[in-house]
């Protein structure tokens, strides 16, 4: 446990000293967030309004707002968590490429402990920024519009967590196989502009066709942005249905937004979210776990 101790130290520091990694991962949510807010605010703003209005509801800027922020937030949140983990697990490369993990492996040091050593740094380095980002985000929902509680707000957290969690392990199963700073740069680069489409960050699952929607109803990622939008929205509705909106009015905007999931026509519970994304975090460690021994034994064979 020492070494590994060790390793993991080695590693956080190896990145934080890194200020190209480090300030790549940093500056990713902020610029998410002022991209998101300058161009998106708009539009979501124009479609929760109109969705509104036709429904004959009047509503105050501040709900207005606090919807547009929350599903700001949540996207930012659901896209952030998984590609910064990317960013940060890097190092597993860049170990490869300048010669670092072969004098690693001369020393008394297992396979399994120094592949567990990137994982656990790169879960640290990762929760750490994605948790600063909560930070900026609760502070953008407070100046457009705050309507979350104390467990909101510790839900959200939660969901982070586990969004890291899902986020590192993914990216550690990825990037493992490769060798070249290249390979990394273009598996990066591809995460970074998919992944937010697939998780229905960028746009609604609800707004893509029907046999896409089944098969995004796949992928543990959109359950994770729909755990987002539950707790970053969930303050928002109940307002509304405090002010005396119609029931129907209120599920046709959670269903738009993706609050209400489904998978072929079944609703998902909130429940049955946290099932999915913590099975795959099982799943994908466990996968790592085993892509980690078979590269033992070749290496030994």
């Amino acid at each position: 446990m020492t070494g590994l101790g060790a390793l993991i130290r080695r590693n956080t520091k190896l990145y934080f000293k890194d200020k190209g990694m480090f300030f790549t991962s940093l500056i990713t949510p902020m610029i998410l967030l002022v991209l998101y807010s300058t161009f998106l605010g708009n539009v979501y703003e124009d479609s929760f309004r109109s969705a509104l209005e036709a429904a004959g509801a009047s509503v105050s800027d501040k709900l207005i707002w606090g919807c547009v922020g929350g599903q700001l937030v949540s996207s930012l949140l659901a896209v952030s968590c998984v590609t910064v983990a990317f960013c940060s697990n890097l190092l597993m490369v860049q170990d490869k490429t300048t010669g670092s993990r072969q004098d690693l492996t001369i020393a008394p040091i297992s396979q399994s402990t120094l592949s567990l050593s990137y994982y656990l740094s790169t879960l640290c380095s990762t929760l750490l920024i994605s948790l600063a980002a909560t930070a900026v985000c609760l502070g953008y929902l407070a100046m457009v519009g705050w309507f979350l509680t104390a467990a909101d707000v510790a839900a959200l957290v939660l969901d982070v967590v586990l969004l890291v969690m899902f986020g590192t392990a993914l990216s550690s199963c990825v990037i493992f196989p490769l060798s070249t700073n290249g390979q990394a740069s273009a598996v990066g680069t591809i995460i970074s502009a998919g992944y937010g489409f697939v998780c229905g960050a960028y746009m609604p699952i609800s707004s893509f066709s029907e046999g896409l929607q089944k098969v995004i109803s796949f992928l543990p990622g959109s359950y994770g942005t729909s755990l987002l939008r539950n707790h970053a929205l969930r303050g928002v509705f109940q307002e509304m249905a405090t002010q005396g909106f119609p029931t129907e009015v209120v599920e046709a905007i959670r269903d738009s937004v993706d609050c209400n999931l489904y998978f072929f026509d079944h609703r998902v519970e909130l429940g049955g979210m946290y099932t999915v994304l913590i099975a795959s975090i099982v799943v994908l460690i466990g996968l790592f776990i085993v892509m980690t021994l078979l590269s033992r034994r070749k290496r030994r064979g």
